[in-house]
């Protein structure tokens, strides 16, 4: 039987690329969205089922598990991909605002993950991936909510990992750089108030690094091919980077003490 992973945020960027690796090489894909009707691609492929799913939708979560085990038996492995950025300054957010960004990035990751653990738990077997980033070991300016969720990610995993591992689930965290998806688009919620004076030069340098570091980034299936590494390799390795970028940073991060990290990321930023 051909083993199966479960994805959400599967209608774009690195979920649909991700999806459509794992078909290719054999697995049965459960690709998951919160727009069902519109894809037009995934769902032309075989041993693909593309269903609804919201992280922040409780019922969809469980009717979507559901159907996957139906369909295909079980479920080997999780990718918790779908996420977004709210990027501005704190103040600049309404309370609601800040509320969907955690309910997204990480309550609906908890959920997705605490619906699909019985089915592994049951297995005594299974792989989840989360999808961090960079920005969940270091920060941009005017990301503490995006950062503020993807450590939140990094902290979950990995105490997961201690809880998981003994009933023979693996746990897995990878942490992109910048990629060629749409985050800049509709997975990119920028706020600014403009009467804010004491924040607009940080604004700006931000918005003019942003085009420059996102010009640089990587296309979504270097990434979907350290998801299926992640899967496949069978160690228990926890967290993978993905791209010449977050390679980078997070070298720097590692050897640079706070001080000249952080003045190295002003400095990008023209702070």
């Amino acid at each position: 039987m051909n083993k199966t992973i479960f994805i959400t945020g599967a209608s774009s960027g690195i979920g649909k690329a991700t999806a459509k690796l794992f078909q290719e090489k054999g697995w049965n894909v459960v690709a998951t969205m919160r727009n069902p009707d519109v894809e037009e691609e995934l769902d032309k492929l075989e041993n693909v089922l593309v269903t609804r799913l919201d992280v922040v939708d409780d019922a969809s979560i469980s009717s979507a598990v559901d159907a996957a085990v139906e369909k295909f038996g079980k479920i080997d492995a999780l990718l918790n991909n779908a996420g977004y950025g709210a990027y501005g300054p704190l103040e600049a957010f309404p309370i609601d605002a800040i509320e969907r960004q955690f309910d997204t990035n990480v309550i609906g990751l908890l959920a997705v993950t605490k619906a699909v653990l019985p089915h592994m738990r049951s297995a005594k077997s299974g792989v989840i991936v989360n999808i961090s980033s960079i920005g969940g070991k270091m920060t941009f300016p005017l990301g503490s909510l995006y950062h503020g969720t993807k450590f939140a990610v990094e902290g979950i995993s990995e105490a997961l990992h201690y809880e998981l591992e003994p009933i023979g689930i693996k746990m897995k965290i990878v942490e992109p750089g910048m990629i060629k998806t749409d985050f800049g688009g509709r997975s990119f919620d920028f706020r600014n108030d403009e009467s804010m004076a004491e924040y607009q030069d940080v604004v700006a340098g931000l918005m003019a690094a942003f085009g420059t570091v996102a010009e640089a980034g990587s296309e979504p299936n270097v990434v979907a091919q350290v998801i299926w590494d992640a899967v496949t390799d069978g160690t228990a390795t926890l967290r993978y980077t993905a791209g010449d970028d977050a390679a980078m940073y997070m070298k720097n991060r590692k050897e640079q003490d706070d001080v000249t990290f952080i003045s190295g990321v002003k400095a990008q930023f023209g702070m």
